[in-house]
């Protein structure tokens, strides 16, 4: 399984209008079949530069992984630069999971 983070700073002024499109766009991604789930999460630190919010999406293969960016990433990406500009500036991460430990195993 491969994680594929998206870290997002949003500047407060538009932060509302981040979190409403942002849960459309997540559904969206879903849609294209290369992921199989998603998490919307906030980062808990107190930066003082508006929110962080990371988005984490599983994908089950390294091809759906590399479709993704090759067919879908680019117009998915380019809607929040229009519509936000520089006032979300993201990056993004890839996680390959080694492993899975869940209490209810113990």
């Amino acid at each position: 399984m491969f994680i594929y983070n998206v870290t997002v700073n949003v500047d407060d002024s538009i932060r509302l209008d981040w979190l409403q499109w942002i849960k459309p766009h997540i559904k969206e991604v879903l849609a294209t079949g290369r992921f199989v789930s998603a998490k919307l999460t906030q980062v808990l630190a107190d930066e003082g530069n508006g929110t962080t919010y990371a988005i984490q999406y599983t994908a089950e293969s390294r091809a759906n992984l590399n479709a993704y960016y090759e067919l879908d990433a680019p117009k998915l990406r380019e809607d929040g630069r229009k519509r936000f500009g520089d006032k979300s500036l993201a990056f993004r991460t890839e996680l390959f999971v080694i492993d899975e430990f869940h209490a209810e195993d113990l």
